[in-house]
């Protein structure tokens, strides 16, 4: 398996919360959003020129910064 972050993903791939890499606050909002490790995530779309991301998590659509995709690592097969 390969450990990558959220934000790295392209639309349509799928990966396995592994790790959150981020201050314990920031991650504690993430856990409360339902990035918790072992949760199943698909990148759906990214906006244009650095924008926020759209993800698939637990059977919702929720957009997120780039930025904290980059703190959320991934499990990708």
């Amino acid at each position: 398996m390969i450990t990558k972050p959220l934000s790295s993903l392209k639309p349509g791939e799928s990966g396995v919360v592994s790790r959150l890499t981020t201050s314990e606050e920031a991650s504690l909002k993430l856990m409360e959003l339902g990035f918790g490790p072992g949760e199943p995530v698909t990148f759906l779309r990214a906006a244009p020129f650095g924008g926020p991301i759209e993800i698939e998590l637990m059977g919702y659509r929720l957009c997120i910064r780039r930025a904290e995709g980059e703190k959320i690592l991934v499990d990708c097969a």
